[in-house]
Formats: C-alpha cells, sequence, structure tokens
C-alpha cells in the first residue's frame, strides 16, 4: 500500500516526527476542546480556572503550530512530489491548520476581537476549534487513505494523476 506524504511525515524518524507533528498538538487541542467545555458550563468563573487554563492552552498551541506551520512550509513543502488528491487534501487541511490556532491564540492575547464582548469572544473561539477541529479530521482521513485509490499512479512519469478511470 502507497501512503500519502502526511502519513510518510509521521511514518519516519520515529517517534519523533509522531509526537511534534501529532501527538503534541492534538493533545493541546483536545486539552483546549476539554477546558472550552468547562470554560463555557461554569460560565468563565467556575472552580479550577477552567478559563485561565484554557486561555494558555489556546495561546500556546497557536503558537507551537505557526512553528509547525512555518517549519515545513520552509523544509518540507517546496520539496514534495504530491501523491494525487488524497495527498494535497490532507496536507493542505493538515496546513490550514494554523488559521484557527493562531486566531484563537490571538484572540486570547487580545490581538483580535478585543472590542467584542465576552459572550463574542466565547463564541468566535468555539468557532475556531471547531474549525480547526475539522480540517485536522480531513486531514487524518485523506491522509491515511492509499493515494492510489484516489487516482494517483506511482509508476507514471512524475506520478501523475489517472483522468478518466
Amino acid at each position: 500500500m502507497m501512503m500519502t506524504n502526511y502519513m510518510e511525515l509521521l511514518a519516519v524518524n520515529q517517534p519523533w516526527n509522531l509526537i511534534l507533528y501529532m501527538v503534541i498538538p492534538v493533545g493541546l487541542a483536545e486539552a483546549l476542546v476539554a477546558t472550552e467545555f468547562f470554560t463555557v458550563f461554569y460560565r468563565n468563573s467556575g472552580p479550577g480556572g477552567w478559563r485561565t487554563w484554557n486561555k494558555w492552552i489556546g495561546i500556546v498551541l497557536g503558537f507551537y503550530f505557526l512553528g509547525i506551520f512555518l517549519n515545513l512550509m520552509i523544509t518540507t513543502v517546496p520539496h514534495i512530489q504530491w501523491r494525487g488528491i488524497a495527498d494535497v487534501l490532507a496536507v493542505g487541511a493538515y496546513l490550514s491548520g494554523v488559521v484557527p490556532l493562531f486566531g484563537i491564540a490571538l484572540l486570547e492575547l487580545g490581538v483580535i476581537g478585543k472590542d467584542k464582548s465576552s459572550d463574542d469572544k466565547t463564541k468566535l473561539h468555539f468557532i475556531l476549534l471547531t474549525v480547526f477541529l475539522v480540517v485536522a479530521h480531513i486531514a487524518m482521513i485523506f491522509g491515511m487513505v492509499d493515494p492510489t485509490i484516489m487516482g494517483w499512479d506511482p509508476g507514471a512519469a512524475g506520478g501523475h494523476m489517472h483522468h478518466g478511470r
């Protein structure tokens, strides 16, 4: 079975690439989701400092993922030999996660949304987090697909897509 560049990135340099590109950002995103629920449930003032945890996890995750994005855009993406549409969707969706995650960091730092009410900031935070979860799942789903299923032919010159199957 062939694999996408997304899956290959996670598979090489074990376990470090898996930890850096999947475990840390997904673990932080899951922690952000959990603290988001408690923050909303307790209306920003409940026990355990959920709002504080939520804020700092959002900032750390946003900047961490910006670092991943910049690293991959400089060192990896320029050299990719695309393996069809599944590969483009997986890598593109993964990289697009920087928009909502860095948006959350900027929201938490007051760079964006400073004139919004607390409820409007919470709504924007939820929207950005939901967008990240959607693109992350798209990346994971298409990243696990054998690219030949979606028309990529590794034997064709340059690994081009088949048209008209």
